[in-house]
């Protein structure tokens, strides 16, 4: 039975009919199952949430069963799992392919918890370089108040550090749904739309609400 959320509360895990026969149809039926799960996850942390009357955005709840969650899904690169160099995929694409690698990690943690209630203005997805591989790569940072420092969302490891503990990380640029930043985080450098493989991931999601 599919598993979709009333119309009143349709949002990035009311899975449309035509969605599940889609996604069902291209990856098989255990992507349908998986997307489910997705939503149940998000459903049942919410009525969490709600029932300890907590803050929304709480590290120690949200955050970790968020990272968690996504962890379950295995790493594959771009190029093994797409046939190209660099492929944004949309969180309902990491889990009908049942694959992911940095960037599509951060992005389904950031949209996850999005839809958890945290703050997009507490949250950045980052670009980095990996200094112990050179090579870039991406995680998601949380931040607790604006001008503190961020908590750091990395596949590479199931801890979540501060940003001062992964001297393994340089920064290069951050953005949200809005904003852009260069390294440092500091002044902002645009807006995200200047991203083209962001620009093409919202498309993305916009047509997969649509269908």
């Amino acid at each position: 039975m599919a598993f979709c959320l009333p119309w009143a509360y349709a949002t990035i895990i009311d899975f449309s009919p035509g969605l599940l026969r889609y996604v069902a149809s291209r990856w098989g039926g255990a992507a349908d199952e998986r997307l489910q799960s997705w939503g149940k996850f998000v459903v049942t942390q919410q009525q969490r949430r709600d029932s300890r009357s907590v803050d929304p955005d709480s590290r120690s709840s949200l955050i970790h069963t968020s990272n968690r969650f996504w962890a379950g899904v295995p790493y594959l690169s771009d190029q093994a799992n797409w046939g190209v160099e660099d492929y944004w995929a949309t969180p309902i694409e990491s889990l009908g392919v049942n694959h992911a690698d940095c960037e599509d990690y951060a992005i389904a943690k950031y949209f996850t918890l999005k839809e958890l209630g945290v703050p997009v203005s507490k949250m950045r997805i980052t670009y980095v370089r990996a200094l112990r591989w050179n090579e870039p790569h991406m995680v998601l940072a949380y931040y607790p108040e604006p001008d503190s420092e961020p908590y750091i969302l990395d596949n590479l490891t199931d801890r979540i550090d501060l940003a001062s503990d992964r001297r393994d990380l340089e920064p290069i640029y951050s953005f949200n749904d809005e904003d852009l930043w260069a390294a440092g985080g500091g002044a902002k450098a645009g807006k995200s739309s200047q991203i083209r493989l962001w620009r093409g991931l919202i498309e993305k999601m916009e047509q997969e609400q649509r269908m």
